[in-house]
């Protein structure tokens, strides 16, 4: 980081460090821009990060049951198959609510693993 940059610049340039070791790609292709500056991770990951935090936020109001979360996860991975053998071109706006729709879903699989794992013990 030289310099030159500005305090924006810094804060941006970590943040894209920061969100490519979460394990994202940070394709650019494959990415929202904010003000011509690339978010820190893909549309898919922003997607996931969201939906863990609304099924975070969700828990103590409602709880999906296994075929909600199975039939999520599903369109997540549907998406991102389809896209991977070249069948259908898949965008950020649908990798954005897919991520969204497997991110829910696997943060509420965890929640529910731990709410069973929590009931056998105590």
């Amino acid at each position: 980081m030289s310099g030159d940059f500005g305090r924006a610049d810094r804060i941006w340039l970590r943040a894209m460090e920061i969100g490519g070791k979460t394990g994202c790609h940070q394709m650019p292709e494959r990415s929202f821009f904010i003000k011509g500056r690339q978010f820190p991770v893909c549309a898919r990951c922003a997607g996931v990060y969201l939906g863990w935090l609304i099924s975070l936020a969700l828990i103590f109001v409602c709880r999906p049951r296994l075929y909600i979360i199975a039939a999520f996860c599903l369109c997540m991975f549907i998406d991102w198959f389809l896209q991977k053998k070249n069948i259908l071109k898949s965008n950020n706006v649908r990798r954005f609510i897919t991520g969204i729709l497997g991110g829910y879903a696997l943060m509420s699989l965890y929640i529910e693993i731990i709410i069973f794992v929590f009931n056998l013990i105590f």
